[in-house]
């Protein structure tokens, strides 16, 4: 059988991370919202995880936002990992580069995976979920956000994913983030900054020319421009929760097995199919 079709350049995108770890900082808005979310989520989980994984931690983002939280100290050890090593240079604790198509972790050996905006660019979305639950420990917690793109696929979608990778439990929402921008521009260097620009195995090498790009410019400030003139962009940041089966967790009850009519529970009249209401 055929695998996943190849739809992103992994190299290519690891070299375009490369570029813009330097200046990553400056346009990491978006990475330090999704790692923030995912540390408040934590918070509420009563349990502890002796050894976690960051997958594409990028500057470091959800460390920084786990040791300014009380959940920091539900966390042993953080293994920070990312496919560019350019971005795990120049800080403590113990990191290693590592492509999330290809993890390198032992079944069944990790409390808890976290990623933030870095899943999206794997050729087999799918897949990297399954890798990530068989590394994890049965009721292991997986947390993780990424742009609502590559898969294109709301909350209803995303929580079937999970579920075909095999997790337990799974939760998926969408957090909406609207951001100005005086012309498409300065959108497009916010891309190049956060290394997210497009890394499509079709046309990802051709540049555009400066007319196309003057036309784009044109359509975008027609149809997203505020009443100030600045243009707006919306980002929708897809964030999935779930859990390494265990026999502990909650289950659902076989058909058949209730101890109470739902039109018991509702203290309403039941009524055959067929038969229509009274007036």
């Amino acid at each position: 059988m055929s695998g996943p079709p190849r739809l992103f350049d992994r190299d290519l995108h690891r070299r375009r991370l490369q570029r813009a770890a330097r200046g990553y900082a400056a346009a990491a808005f978006l990475k330090r919202r999704a790692a923030e979310d995912i540390v408040q989520r934590l918070e509420i989980v009563k349990r502890d995880f002796p050894l976690a994984v960051d997958l594409g931690s990028r500057d470091g983002a959800f460390a920084a936002a786990l040791a300014a939280s009380d959940a920091a100290a539900k966390i042993g050890v953080l293994f920070e990992t990312d496919l560019s090593e350019a971005m795990l240079a120049g800080r403590p604790g113990p990191r290693l580069v590592a492509d999330e198509e290809q993890l390198p972790f032992a079944p069944e050996s990790l409390d808890l995976v976290v990623s933030s905006l870095a899943l999206h660019w794997t050729n087999d979305f799918v897949g990297a979920l399954i890798q990530i639950r068989e590394a994890l420990k049965p009721d292991g917690l997986l947390g993780g956000s990424g742009p609502r793109v590559s898969p294109f696929a709301d909350a209803y979608d995303a929580a079937g994913l999970l579920q075909r990778a095999g997790f337990a439990l799974p939760v998926a929402d969408v957090d909406r983030v609207t951001v100005r921008y005086d012309h498409i521009f300065t959108l497009m260097a916010d891309l190049r900054a956060m290394g997210e620009t497009s890394t499509l195995v079709e046309g990802a090498r051709r540049p555009l020319s400066r007319k196309v790009l003057a036309r784009a410019a044109e359509l975008y400030a027609d149809k997203f421009a505020a009443p100030d003139g600045r243009v707006v962009a919306t980002f929708e940041i897809l964030t999935l929760t779930g859990w390494a089966p265990h026999a502990g967790q909650p289950q659902p009850l076989r058909p058949g097995s209730a101890k109470m009519r739902l039109a018991d529970a509702l203290q309403v009249q039941e009524r055959n199919a067929g038969e229509k209401a009274g007036r």
